[in-house]
């Protein structure tokens, strides 16, 4: 009896925990919940990097940290103990170690284990942000409209990708200026005096416009300048691709709507 309550908890925590399912409420709430600690956070870590509002709100910061830490550790636990339920991790020990050697998994604990560990000086709260990916889950592509013109029935086809594609740009941009900042801010206080400031540097250089007024310096820093400035020309040239793509589709199918299904010839209009 108890065995059966135990598992049966087991596999109702993994459902929540998991990809939400069709009509589990509870876990779409946990899902939204989840991401949207996530992106405070984000938010707290940028605007932490400011002088001022740090001093202002020094405390407040302290005290989301620690609530945010309590809950990604129980949800980090959760997913740990309750993945048996998923036929690849089955293995109470083996399936446990081989989901908690998984990408996201390893994000989980990294993003924690740095207020466990006093002795870990690097801040590796940005990798909170490589959580964000989880809001994936939410992005549902919209229906096929006739009404639309070939540019919005295009963007409406492509909307899941695009959307993905923005996500990651976005993604990119706040891990390029949380980089940059922790390489430069010790060389240049006044270039890269915050995390908003070192988005000016990580949006010219992503767009590959790169104004020159603000530049790395240090080695580390050149390196992942040359590194973000690589990524930032394939990053764009997405869209591009996606839509090029997606006319390409639009105009085949507009072709083959005109042909006749039996002989293949153009139908009158």
């Amino acid at each position: 009896m108890a065995s059966g309550l135990y598992m049966s908890v087991r596999r109702r925590v993994h459902e929540i925990v998991a990809v939400a399912g069709p009509g589990d409420t509870l876990s779409r709430v946990f899902d939204v919940s989840i991401i949207a600690l996530i992106l405070l956070n984000v938010a707290a870590m940028i605007f932490e990097s400011v002088a001022v509002i740090r001093e202002a709100m020094g405390s407040a910061f302290t005290a989301f940290e620690y609530i945010s830490v309590i809950i990604f550790s129980l949800e980090y636990l959760f997913r740990i103990w309750s993945c048996v339920e998923d036929p690849r991790y089955a293995h109470p020990v083996f399936g446990r170690l081989r989901f908690a050697r998984t990408p996201l998994a390893l994000v989980d604990l990294l993003a924690v284990l740095p207020f466990y560990l006093p002795f870990v000086r690097m801040d590796l709260r940005m990798l909170r942000i490589l959580r964000i990916m989880r809001i994936a889950r939410l992005a549902k592509l919209g229906r096929y409209s006739d009404s639309l013109q070939t540019l919005g029935r295009v963007v409406g086809t492509k909307k899941e990708q695009l959307i993905s594609t923005v996500f990651i740009l976005l993604i990119l941009l706040v891990i390029a200026s949380c980089l940059m900042y922790y390489a430069e801010h010790d060389t240049q206080p006044d270039s890269f005096s915050s995390i908003p400031v070192a988005m000016w540097w990580a949006v010219t250089t992503l767009t590959t416009v790169g104004y020159g007024d603000v530049l790395p310096v240090t080695l580390i820093g050149r390196l992942m300048g040359a590194v973000i400035a690589v990524l930032g020309i394939g990053m764009f040239a997405l869209p591009t691709g996606i839509l090029g793509a997606g006319f390409v589709e639009e105009m085949e199918r507009r072709k083959q709507s005109r042909c006749c299904p039996h002989c293949g010839k153009e139908l009158p209009k």
